[in-house]
């Protein structure tokens, strides 16, 4: 195939696409042909290190019998470029190209030779919006995988770190990275991420929340059992126990397994701020989920069926607020739960200089109005506004927990206290039967796992630590050699 027509191949399996830039190269008399994507491979270095090099050459690049072998074997000894040229067939060169490499086409060559030259904008590492830094490092990951695993390794510098390369879905090609320690990640649990991700027959994945959609062990389910984190030291902090990271191209959200539920109670900060204030901090934030499932549906039990329990003073004040409210205690608090969820999602959405506007204009002029005339009481709003507040106590739950208040809610109306009580023990059961890749997912509580509690709601310092979570299965379990075992 002569250089016509290998062009007219290629712009054929491109359909003519205007991004397809094909640059004929007159290397030494041979007639070859550079293929590239524009935007996607660096354009100086094809020019510097490609381009240049071969049309300064003084014999031609292909002979009578010169094999791709040969071809090979003459650019790396004649080109100043620091990778291996692989040399590919023609379909599988088309796949490299559409990711962002530039194939160069030698007449009398079967295959063509792949130059990895790979250029995309991308944004700076800077501090992750999602999650604020008070102390420690202010890194977060951005939307390029190798930025991404160059943040993991630069913390981790062991040759047993192993990054797995994979690619999932059929037209996005997206790059996907499996990332864990040789020697302490358990392979059965590197095994089944793996198969999951291999096993992944979509057309395209464009987020790491894809991923995680995949390799939920039960997709239905209301609790997550999938971590995720913007910050490269917590995805360090995480392996280092035992567990597997999934990077995807183009995602700033790095996926972790096996997760448990008190991990979303746990912060960076807390290991940086001691362990009295860790203690004090994550049980406000345990005690901030607790308020928003439970305050809610409290009120209405304790309005509707349960008043006698009320002081009486309470009892009259409540009384006198709730006197002219026109709808039930449960239908009331239905609404203006459903209110504030409508202002959240409308703040969320709306650019960022009319969001604050929104949230003082529905949470002030609205909820004010709204009592004023009659149509919701103040404590109802007060109740609201505190169960709202406690949410973002737990941010990466706050789905989770606005569905769980409104369900308690519900069945605090028809049950009273009763059915709270009830419903809170059928929830704790269920979440003691879940696992996330073989871990309980209440532990170290449910089971009681009593190593691991040293970094529960009541942390030791960290050098108290001497072993990884029994809750991870690991293969390797010594974190720390104890000071004693260290001086034999």
């Amino acid at each position: 195939m002569d250089r016509d027509g290998f062009k007219c191949r290629m712009t054929g399996v491109f359909h003519s696409s205007g991004d397809l830039l094909l640059r004929d190269i007159d290397a030494g008399g041979s007639d070859c042909c550079l293929v590239f994507l524009d935007g996607l491979s660096d354009k100086l270095l094809l020019e510097q290190d490609v381009i240049a090099p071969l049309s300064a050459l003084k014999t031609p690049l292909s002979g009578e019998n010169a094999s791709s072998e040969d071809i090979r074997a003459r650019l790396l000894s004649e080109l100043p470029f620091c990778q291996d040229i692989p040399a590919l067939p023609f379909s599988a060169a088309v796949e490299k190209i559409a990711a962002g490499d530039a194939a160069l086409f030698v007449p009398g060559a079967e295959e063509l030779m792949i130059f990895s030259l790979r250029k995309f904008e991308k944004r700076a590492v800077a501090e992750p919006p999602t999650a604020t830094v008070l102390k420690g490092p202010r890194e977060g990951f951005i939307e390029e995988i190798k930025t991404n695993t160059a943040l993991v390794r630069r913390r981790i510098k062991s040759p047993d770190l192993v990054f797995e390369n994979l690619t999932v879905g059929r037209f996005s090609g997206t790059p996907v990275s499996l990332a864990y320690i040789h020697g302490v990640a358990d392979p059965r649990t590197v095994d089944e991420i793996r198969r999951r991700l291999s096993e992944i027959d979509t057309d395209g994945v464009i987020d790491s929340s894809y991923l995680a959609a995949f390799l939920e062990p039960t997709p239905l389910s209301l609790f997550k059992r999938v971590g995720g984190t913007e910050k490269p030291d917590i995805v360090a902090a995480k392996l280092l126990e035992g567990r597997v990271a999934v990077i995807a191209d183009g995602s700033p959200i790095v996926l972790t397994m096996p997760f448990v539920f008190a991990e979303d109670l746990q912060d960076s900060y807390d290991y940086f701020a001691g362990d009295k204030r860790a203690a004090a901090a994550r049980i406000f934030r345990l005690f901030g989920a607790a308020l928003t499932v439970l305050l809610p549906a409290a009120y209405v039990a304790l309005q509707s069926a349960h008043y006698h329990l009320l002081p009486l003073k309470f009892l009259m004040t409540l009384v006198g607020a709730t006197s002219s409210i026109p709808f039930p205690p449960a239908v009331e608090m239905l609404v203006v739960l459903l209110l504030f969820e409508i202002l959240n999602e409308a703040s969320v959405r709306m650019p960022r200089y009319l969001g604050v506007s929104l949230s003082i204009v529905g949470a002030i002029v609205l909820g004010d109005t709204a009592v004023k005339a009659g149509l919701i009481s103040s404590p109802a709003v007060l109740v609201t506004a505190l169960s709202s507040i406690g949410v973002f106590c737990v941010p990466d739950q706050v789905g989770t927990l606005s569905v769980l208040r409104i369900a308690f809610l519900l069945v605090s109306a028809v049950l009273g206290l009763f059915g709270m009580i009830v419903a809170f023990l059928c929830l704790t059961a269920y979440l003691s039967c879940l696992s996330s890749f073989g871990s309980p997912y209440l532990a170290p509580y449910a089971p009681r796992i009593s190593p691991d509690l040293k970094d529960g709601a009541l942390p030791s310092p960290v050098s108290e630590m001497y072993t990884r979570p029994y809750t991870v299965s690991t293969k390797n379990r010594t974190r720390m050699r104890k000071k004693e075992d260290s001086c034999d």
